[in-house]
């Protein structure tokens, strides 16, 4: 079987060092596609260059760009006009938009929740320019995320990254026309109601992520997480779905497929 990982920060400073081993690892054990999506306007060149490297002739970078709600607060309109120059620049070599959302936590630290509104339709608008999926980051932002995406029809839906929610969220997303982004929190088992939600939800729901180097897998605490880690988090969910693993992983990647508009493994 051949795996993508929909979500992986391979642009970090802490991949600087071993980023080329590591890429080679991924395509011994199967690992063909990564993703990386945009988080700093600072890495949006980095993460444009990856793409050009050609790290390993057998894996594919896909990068992406966006600012992530995270960022916000230190911005200004400015960083927006530059984001669309470059979208318009480099849309064909594209996988999507992002990552970009609404983040509660921090819009209550610094009050920034308008703010964050602003840059998030800003970027849906973007994609629907180009016709990209979007790569969606949510903390304590449901209700917001959803009535957005409710107002701004996509053209192409997208990813709701690092999904952690109750069954109806997520099939509200799904009815939109987005996949959901597992990842490492179903390896924990305190995960009681994203894990009850993914045994319920049909196979073709899921993108896998690993958003390394973040999210490390249960017991991996205080690593560094890294994109191998897909095959484990695709172990775990072969462990709490009924279907063949042959199956789920044909699945898996048909999703990717539908949603970022790349080749079929």
């Amino acid at each position: 079987m051949k795996f993508t990982d929909s979500h992986c920060h391979l642009d970090f400073d802490v991949f600087d060092s071993n980023r080329h081993t590591l890429i080679k690892k991924c395509q011994s054990i199967g690992i063909n596609r990564i993703i990386v999506p945009a988080a700093d306007p600072r890495n949006w060149k980095k993460i444009l260059e990856l793409d050009k490297a050609k790290l390993e002739p057998q894996i594919f970078i896909h990068p992406c760009l966006g600012i992530h709600p995270w960022f916000v607060e230190s911005l200004n309109a400015f960083y927006l006009d530059d984001l669309s120059a470059l979208v318009k620049l480099h849309s064909n070599h594209l996988a999507a938009i992002g990552e970009t959302g609404i983040d509660g936590v921090i819009a209550k630290k610094y009050n920034n929740l308008p703010k964050q509104i602003t840059f998030f339709e800003f970027q849906l608008h973007l994609a629907n320019t180009y016709k990209l999926p979007i790569i969606v980051h949510h903390q304590r932002s449901h209700n917001d995320i959803i009535q957005i995406i409710k107002k701004i029809k996509l053209v192409k839906p997208g990813v709701i990254h690092a999904f952690s929610g109750s069954y109806q969220q997520a099939t509200t997303y799904l009815d939109l026309g987005f996949k959901l982004g597992i990842g490492g929190t179903i390896t924990y088992p305190r995960a009681t109601k994203t894990i009850d939600t993914i045994k319920r939800l049909p196979i073709d729901s899921f993108v896998l992520e690993t958003d390394a180097p973040a999210m490390p897998l249960f017991k991996q605490q205080g690593e560094v997480n890294n994109p191998t880690n897909i095959i484990k988090i695709f172990s775990r969910l072969c462990e709490l779905r009924t279907e063949p693993s042959n199956t789920i992983g044909r699945a898996i990647e048909k999703n990717v497929e539908i949603i970022f508009n790349l080749p079929l493994n």
